[in-house]
Formats: C-alpha cells, sequence, structure tokens
C-alpha cells in the first residue's frame, strides 16, 4: 500500500507544506513523480488526495503541495491569490522533487485543476518536465470573466480596488467570495459553482471560501492558454464540455496547438468532473496517459 508523509519546502522566504505519497515499488531508477496543486483559491484537502491515491497506487509518487497564503503553507497576508507567486511555487515544488530519494528525476510530471490547470501550462512552457495533465483548466481570463454577470463584475472591481488601497496602506486585505449562488458577489456564481463547489469540502475542515479581491482586476491577463504551443512534452487536457466558469471553446483551440497534446471531452461541467462516475473515468483516462508518456519512459 503507498504511503504519505508531510513534507515541507522553500518558495522565497515562506515554507510550503505538501504530502509525499509513495508507492510500493520504486524500481532501480526510482519512481515517477507527479507535481499536483489546486486551482482558485482551493486547498489540496479539497479531493487532491483522492487524485494521487489512485496515482501512487498505480506507482506514481505524488507531491501534492499548498500554495502560500492558503491552506496549510506559510506566506502572509492570508488568502492574497498572486499569479506569479503560484508559478514560484510550482517552480520550486519541481525543484524539490528533484532532490527526493527514490524519484527518477528524469520521470517529473505536472498535474494541476482549473486555475493550477493553467498553471502547469504555463509551468510547462518553461520548464523541462516530463508530462502533463491539465484537468478542467482555466486557459483565457478574459473568456472565464464573460462568465460573470456585468453587476457582479462592477462589483468584484470595486471590492479589489479597496483591495489594492488597503495593500497600499498596510491593512488587512478586502475579501470577496471564491463560489457563490447566482446573484452573489462572488468569483464564480454560475448555477453549479456553489454546490460544486461544496463537493469538494472536506467535512471534517472547511477551507476558507474567500480570497483578496484584487485577483479580480488581474484574471484577465492571465491567458495560460497561450504558451501551450511551447509545450514541448506530452500533455493531455481533460476538458468538460458544458464548463461553466473554463469555457472549453478556447482550450480546445489553445490544446490543438500544443506540439504533443492530447484531448479526452466529458460531457460534464466543471465541478462535476472531481466526483462520481465523471471521476472515475477521468482517472481512468489519466492513468492511461500517464502509463503511456511517463511511466513507459523507464524502458
Amino acid at each position: 500500500m503507498a504511503t504519505r508523509e508531510d513534507v515541507t519546502f522553500p518558495s522565497g522566504t515562506d515554507r510550503i507544506s505538501a504530502w509525499l505519497y509513495r508507492p510500493d515499488d520504486v524500481g532501480p531508477r526510482g519512481a515517477p513523480l507527479l507535481v499536483m496543486a489546486h486551482g482558485l483559491g482551493a486547498v489540496r484537502t479539497m479531493r487532491l488526495d483522492a487524485y494521487a491515491e489512485r496515482f501512487a497506487d498505480a506507482g506514481y509518487a505524488c507531491l501534492v503541495f499548498d500554495y502560500r497564503n492558503f491552506g496549510d503553507s506559510g506566506g502572509a497576508p492570508r488568502q492574497v491569490l498572486d499569479v506569479g507567486m503560484q508559478l514560484a511555487d510550482w517552480a520550486a515544488a519541481v525543484d524539490f522533487a528533484h532532490t527526493l530519494a527514490g524519484v527518477d528525476p528524469a520521470r517529473i510530471g505536472l498535474w494541476g485543476t482549473s486555475f493550477g490547470g493553467g498553471h502547469v501550462i504555463a509551468t510547462a512552457a518553461r520548464l523541462p518536465v516530463a508530462a502533463v495533465v491539465a484537468q478542467c483548466p482555466f486557459t483565457d481570463g478574459i473568456a472565464s470573466a464573460r462568465t460573470i454577470p456585468p453587476l457582479t463584475t462592477a462589483k468584484i472591481t470595486l471590492l479589489a480596488a479597496r483591495d489594492l488601497l488597503a495593500a497600499r496602506l498596510g491593512n488587512p486585505p478586502v475579501l470577496v467570495a471564491t463560489a457563490g449562488r447566482p446573484g452573489e458577489v462572488a468569483l464564480m456564481s454560475t448555477p453549479d459553482s456553489y454546490p460544486g463547489y461544496l463537493k469538494l469540502m472536506p467535512e471534517d475542515k472547511p477551507a476558507r471560501n474567500e480570497v483578496a479581491a484584487r485577483i479580480g482586476m488581474k484574471i484577465l491577463g492571465y491567458r495560460p492558454g497561450r504558451q501551450a504551443a511551447k509545450v514541448t512534452c506530452p500533455i493531455l487536457f481533460c476538458v468538460c464540455e458544458t464548463d461553466s466558469v473554463a469555457p472549453a471553446e478556447p482550450t480546445l483551440r489553445y490544446a490543438a496547438q500544443a506540439p504533443r497534446g492530447t484531448v479526452k471531452r466529458y460531457p460534464e461541467g466543471h465541478f462535476d468532473i472531481y466526483v462520481g462516475d465523471a471521476f472515475e473515468r477521468v482517472i481512468a483516462d489519466q492513468l492511461e496517459f500517464l502509463d503511456r508518456n511517463l511511466k513507459a519512459s523507464a524502458a
């Protein structure tokens, strides 16, 4: 049976908290490893353990981390989501993975979902990794912003301006809900967002459903899908056809530009893929891709 231990590693001046899963059999060259992290304001306890357990049982080591300012990782102010910092956390995690005993440094891959699905595209375009899985990935800030009603966008913009002023004055962040019901002021407020978000929450320790509002002004400029053409390793795009927060159309367009891209499509929404039958189907597809492109490279 695979084992899990708590580990930490540095990113900037802070410490990142992570789970390290190790499979039973690492082999003479060491095990292939997946670096894994979540999406917008989410933390590893929101179902990433379910994925990592399945991967570890199939022979993969997994390094599953929380971004700085979130979850069990260090950093302050809390709940501040900064794209540049999160990309630096991915790079730090990859660096740390290369130092781990029992891991094959030539077979380190990335697995990211939602906002983290965009991050793995951007990271693989810059760093040498062996394979990538981008699940229901956020690929285009403009496309995602269009899923938010104009009145809600205006209210988020006002909160973001207040938050940026608070940061300049050294005051605590002004927060906005990550997920909310239709009509509520939240970064995700489509009909499936709030119930879908709740499905990911662990019952014993619910995560904070809020982030610093400043990301509302910066998210438009983040279009990691544009970097898919620069990803030279095999990359799997798991696309939800009825995705209400990370629309499928731009993702499919960007995926077609990846030199070694593979696309799997699912007739579900953004949050459905984490649970139930959709979870089983996506895990099977991801393991088939990884076995072919990451595990098989040991030969």
